[in-house]
């Protein structure tokens, strides 16, 4: 029985070995730059973005037009006068060009505008960053998830072989009068139980692995397992305030809500001038040609100043700017729980590096112990002091204290993946470092 079981800690330990090598973290962040849809909307969101820019500047560029016009005309006129009556009949054509040049001088929200779409640029700019590092965040969750949902499988079906062992040796002893049918029923119970968990944690592994092609596609390639040398090291620095400063300086996030507060600042003088004139020129030239037996023709040039001085225009403009005056302070409020939420995010993930780093020394321990547990309760048995129920808990222990341990590794790889996004330091050289500590010789395969 301390055979099998040490053999099946094992194989939980080291995963199933194969002979092919597998696909990191680096490798599959690099298939989810090129088919994650979420990085791909943002991106073309920031491509529409940036065209408010030329936009707004044409505002302050002169326009150009020609228009033309053909007309037919089939005139028959009759009438008295002081000379007696007339009639008189034609149909000619007419013809004209016009080509005009407009310029606004001045129109104070043209030249607002212009200087607001910076700040929305800006804006878009440090959403498409965090997304950037949202992606590596989504994507080292999902390949964690799926190894951990992959460690919860091979837990559950060494869990299972052992039961299985536990039954048929209490159908052993019951059948030559050495344990009471008490100690069967347990055992089966202990080995249907596992196996209803065995099917739900293949069920979860699934899902993980579908969770994981959302964002790099419908791939199916074995991941690579976190090795066995796994540094635990606390952040460096070691100041947690540091940290958080760090993050409320550089954090994409607040870069972005700032911008929005500045673009709503704007916001409020451009509606502001709808208090002040506008001035315009206007210069063109206007030809008209006509058939007619009795017409003329011109050629006409003309340049044109107009002034519009807005006097009442029903209280819209006070209106409007009071309403650009609150989405202003809203922003100005957005900005400071987005400065709040990244302080926490900060200090959480920092927290929970070194949390791990003790929880995963702690579960070390904890399976050194459950061991003992064990040997100790099934040498109990032997000698009549434990029972049957007694070991088959004692096994279950042992089982989750491997899968705590294991789980508690990627909780710290994680952590310190987010406390570089909250401070917007995550880069795929920082993936890289990580990346190391993976064996690529040990695999996950892919479930279909």
């Amino acid at each position: 029985m301390r055979r099998i079981l040490t053999a099946w800690i094992l194989v939980i330990l080291c995963g199933h070995l194969s002979t092919a090598l597998a696909e990191d973290l680096l490798q599959i962040y690099d298939m989810a730059v090129v088919s994650d849809p979420t990085l791909r909307e943002s991106e073309q969101t920031l491509f529409a973005t940036r065209e408010l820019k030329p936009q707004a500047r044409a505002l302050l560029l002169p326009t150009l037009s020609v228009q033309g016009d053909l007309d037919y005309q089939d005139v028959d006129t009759s009438g008295q006068s002081s000379v007696g009556s007339y009639s008189y009949r034609d149909d000619y054509t007419t013809r004209g060009v016009q080509a005009v040049v407009s310029q606004t001088l001045f129109d104070r929200s043209d030249w607002m505008t212009l200087k607001k779409s910076d700040n929305v640029i800006a804006q878009a700019e440090a959403q498409y960053r965090n997304a950037q590092i949202d992606l590596m965040v989504r994507t080292t969750e999902a390949y964690f998830d799926v190894l951990r949902a992959s460690d919860a499988v091979t837990v559950q079906d060494a869990l299972l072989r052992a039961n299985e062992r536990q039954l048929e040796q209490s159908k052993q002893r019951f059948e030559v009068g050495l344990v009471a049918i008490t100690d069967v029923n347990e055992s089966q119970a202990a080995y249907d139980r596992a196996r209803a968990e065995l099917i739900s944690a293949k069920n979860a592994l699934g899902n993980a692995w579908e969770a994981l092609r959302t964002i790099i596609g419908p791939v199916d390639l074995p991941l690579a397992r976190l090795g066995d040398k796994l540094p635990l090291a606390p952040p460096a620095p070691n100041d947690i305030k540091a940290w958080a400063e760090t993050a409320l300086r550089s954090n994409y996030g607040i870069i972005a809500a700032s911008e929005s507060a500045a673009a709503a600042k704007r916001d409020i003088q451009i509606e502001r001038s709808g208090y002040y004139p506008t001035v315009d020129l206007q210069a063109g030239y206007d030809v008209s040609r006509t058939g007619a037996e009795i017409g003329s023709d011109s050629d006409t040039a003309f340049v044109g100043l107009s002034v519009t001085v807005p006097i009442f225009q029903g209280g819209a403009v006070a209106s409007r700017t009071r309403e650009a005056g609150y989405r202003f302070r809203a922003a100005q409020d957005q900005l400071d729980q987005v400065r709040r939420q990244v302080d926490q995010q900060v200090k959480d993930a920092f927290r929970g590096i070194l949390s791990s780093i003790e929880d995963v020394k702690a579960r070390q321990a904890a399976i050194v112990s459950a061991r003992s547990a064990l040997e100790s309760t099934q040498a109990g048995l032997e000698v009549g002091t434990r029972t049957q129920v007694d070991v088959l808990n004692a096994q279950r222990n042992l089982f989750q204290a491997e899968f705590d341990y294991l789980s508690a590794r990627y909780d710290y790889f994680i952590n310190g993946v987010k406390l570089h996004q909250a401070t917007s330091t995550l880069t795929r050289d920082i993936l890289a470092k990580g990346n190391a500590w993976l064996n690529p010789n040990d695999v996950v395969p892919p479930v279909e």
